[in-house]
């Protein structure tokens, strides 16, 4: 799908994140400033000219079965709202989802995962059950007509297949996405991208050595591939 970039929108948008996650990292740390960066997120994907176009909604979870990756700020705010919102027996059986996940997807490359279809552990009765925490790439998946998700689902070999998408939510989404990862990255922080299942089995297999090496401006997932995530929306006053 082809569309025209607002590059006002996007360098505006580019502007205040970088600038404000910056402070916020630097005085509130790297997760507080990563859930506020989602409420700015949530707000500037709802307020897009064309969010009313968009088809996603409640109970439609067949993106929910696609590959997700996701950086250590995301993995570690997940943990601790799994931490603060489930007993001890979800806890635990989402533990045992993200082993199973994990051994079918861990030694895949990325084009490999793509073609899986995987129910997300935390789907439950077609909804996301952390759906405040969800990581920033599912909150910028959408689509204007969920028959192509259906058909990405039905056909994951067929890399041809895309839903149509709402141009200013998704440039509003990836250039907020962007913002704060520049952010972070200035800061020294690890911003790859890791497959989501196999770093939650990392975090929750050694808790406090991961987040000490994330903290202390070091790769947080030893032994986990990685993926450097290009940065699509930074360098648009170069156009």
């Amino acid at each position: 799908m082809e569309f025209t970039l607002n590059l006002a929108l996007i360098r505006r948008i580019a502007r205040e994140e970088t600038t404000l996650a910056g402070e916020e990292i630097a005085t509130s740390g790297p997760l507080a400033a990563y859930r506020n960066s989602l409420q700015r997120q949530d707000q500037r994907l709802q307020q897009a000219s064309d969010a009313p176009t968009l088809a996603c909604k409640a109970g439609c979870s067949w993106c929910c079965h696609f590959s997700v990756d996701a950086r250590p700020v995301e993995i570690f705010n997940i943990v601790e709202f799994m931490e603060r919102e489930f007993s001890a027996a979800e806890q635990q059986r989402l533990h045992t989802l993200f082993l199973n996940n994990s051994a079918q997807l861990r030694h895949l490359d990325e084009e490999q995962r793509m073609l899986q279809n995987l129910p997300c552990p935390f789907l439950a009765e077609g909804r996301c059950n952390i759906y405040a925490a969800r990581p920033q790439t599912c909150r910028n998946y959408h689509a204007t007509d969920a028959t192509g998700c259906q058909q990405s689902y039905e056909h994951p070999d067929d890399m041809d297949i895309a839903p149509d998408y709402a141009p200013l939510v998704y440039q509003s989404g990836a250039t907020h996405v962007d913002a704060f990862s520049k952010a972070m990255q200035d800061a020294g922080y690890d911003i790859a991208a890791y497959e989501l299942n196999s770093a939650l089995c990392e975090v929750i297999r050694e808790p406090l050595a991961s987040r000490q090496r994330f903290d202390t401006r070091l790769p947080a997932f030893v032994g986990l591939d990685s993926t450097d995530v290009p940065m699509e929306f930074m360098d648009t006053d170069d156009e």
